[in-house]
């Protein structure tokens, strides 16, 4: 599979859960992960279909394929406390929503112009 025919079916998965068509979603993000289970792109769409489907060991399954893929992006772990929210463990989710605030204070300041810039 190539990565557009996989991101097509990632997409396509997506498209299907938002009409409400919940078995083929559900059908189509499993091939995405299956045929590529090195995908961080496929798991974490996996992730948010099944969390949003309250399915939630399938969902905490899903994320942690993907941050075990990417464990510094910020959306997975969003989505990690998220899932650990609703499973009602309070601790994971608050570990995981630290970790994803860091994440994003880290990107902030990638992104922060420096002190010297514009001072000429």
């Amino acid at each position: 599979m190539t990565e557009e025919e996989l991101q097509q079916l990632i997409d396509d998965a997506t498209f299907d859960y938002t009409m409400g068509e919940e078995e083929d979603a559900v059908r189509k993000i499993n091939a995405a992960t299956n045929a590529a289970p090195k995908s961080f792109a496929a798991w974490h769409a996996s992730a948010e279909i099944f969390l949003n489907l309250k399915r939630l060991d399938d969902a905490l399954h899903a994320a942690e394929q993907a941050h075990q893929l990417n464990p510094d992006d910020l959306f997975i772990n969003t989505t990690l406390s998220r899932i650990w929210v609703g499973k009602g463990d309070k601790a994971q989710a608050e570990k995981f929503g630290a970790q994803a605030k860091m994440l994003g204070w880290k990107d902030q300041l990638k992104q922060a112009p420096g002190e010297d810039e514009g001072l000429s």
